[in-house]
């Protein structure tokens, strides 16, 4: 079965994420912070894609959000073969490093971070419980950033979120293969969505001036893509597998 839970899914990348799944005949379950009613214009797209998804309400800061939720997206689904670990914030305050509070840092890391961990225990458990198809019980995609690896000192907790993510697709990969559980992660670059719109100026700028070798804006569909390949085996050799999907960002030239 294809079957898949994303978190984040109401709007921006994991918006497109739930569309390009639902296009490819996948059957999934949206997690997001508010109610369906909440997002009309994000409902609208998902109908428009023909298949068959459940909408379901919770915050990935809460541990019973998110065992509520997997449990709930298990059931209406029958089982759950792909989890895409979307769901991030910005930090509240974009503030110099030494600026800094424990607030803002605990808020985004208990997102970011702590939500991707915890959410993938929830799906390792489940998936080691499913028959086998193809030599896979089952996919985790983990949505991380460029800022995984390049420094944003007015942005710290973000980066240390991101970086946090991309450990965690290294240890569950390694941990989960012997169980044909396979982990992932998407870094994506300067993607033009919600989070990014309140600096779209600046990075319109840093695009214009050539920092990008391939020169425009990301969209949500080229996440999606690379989620896509992931989902379906396309690299059925390969686990711990990060595609930086940035429009070149990640070269370094002299």
């Amino acid at each position: 079965m294809k079957t898949a839970l994303v978190t984040g899914g109401s709007r921006g990348i994991g918006l497109g994420i739930a569309q390009e799944l639902l296009r490819a005949g996948w059957t999934v379950a949206v997690m997001a912070t508010r109610e369906k009613m909440c997002y009309p214009e994000s409902v609208e797209k998902l109908d428009s894609c023909g298949g068959a998804y459940f909408w379901f309400t919770g915050d990935v800061m809460s541990s019973d959000d998110r065992r509520r939720v997997f449990a709930e997206a298990a059931e209406a689904m029958g089982e759950v073969r792909l989890l895409v670990n979307n769901a991030g914030i910005a930090p509240p305050v974009r503030c110099d490093l030494l600026d800094l509070t424990e607030e803002d840092y605990d808020t985004v890391l208990d997102t970011n971070t702590k939500g991707c961990m915890f959410m993938s225990q929830l799906a390792a458990r489940h998936m080691r419980t499913l028959e086998a198809e193809g030599g896979r019980r089952g996919t985790i995609v983990n949505i991380s950033s460029m800022s995984a690896h390049v420094v944003s000192v007015d942005r710290g907790a973000y980066c240390v979120s991101k970086a946090g993510i991309s450990m965690l697709t290294k240890l569950f990969a390694r941990r989960l293969a012997p169980d044909g559980i396979y982990v992932y992660e998407v870094r994506p670059g300067v993607i033009a969505t919600d989070m990014t719109k309140k600096v779209e100026g600046k990075y319109s700028d840093l695009i214009g001036k050539g920092l990008f070798p391939i020169a425009r804006w990301g969209m949500p569909e080229d996440i999606a893509k690379a989620v896509r390949m992931f989902a379906e085996g396309a690299l059925p050799y390969s686990t711990g597998t990060v595609i930086d999907v940035d429009g070149g960002f990640h070269l370094t030239s002299l």
